[in-house]
C-alpha cells in the first residue's frame, strides 16, 4: 500500500466534510496525523487545487473565526458560501457547537 502524504491526508479528511458543518485547522491537523500542524493544514487549503472536490470553505480557525480564503472576494465570500449551505454562526464566527462536525 502507498504511503499518503500529509496534503494528500488533508485533502482527503476534507473532502468528507458534509454541506453546513465545517471542522477547525488543528482537528484536520490531528485527523491527517500532525497534531499541531494547523498552520501546514492551512497552506493545504490555500493551495488547494479543486474547491468542488475539497471544499476549503469548511475549514475555519478553532475559535470559529474565518481566516484566510483565497476565492472569490476572500473571507467575504467563504462566509457566504458557508451561510449558503446552512451554517450557524454567532456574529462574524462559526458557532462551532451548532455547525462544528466530528468523525466518528
Amino acid at each position: 500500500m502507498l504511503q499518503q502524504t500529509f496534503t494528500e491526508k488533508v485533502y482527503r479528511i476534507v473532502a468528507r466534510i458534509p454541506e453546513g458543518k465545517v471542522m477547525t485547522y488543528g482537528q484536520v491537523a490531528v485527523l491527517a496525523g500532525s497534531a499541531g500542524a494547523a498552520r501546514a493544514v492551512g497552506m493545504c487549503m490555500k493551495n488547494n487545487p479543486d474547491t468542488t472536490i475539497v471544499p476549503c470553505h469548511r475549514v475555519v480557525a478553532s475559535n470559529g473565526d474565518l481566516t484566510g480564503y483565497s476565492g472569490g472576494q476572500g473571507v467575504k465570500t467563504k462566509k457566504e458560501k458557508l451561510l449558503s449551505e446552512g451554517v450557524i454562526f454567532d456574529g462574524e464566527r462559526v458557532d462551532l457547537d451548532e455547525s462544528q462536525w466530528t468523525i466518528e
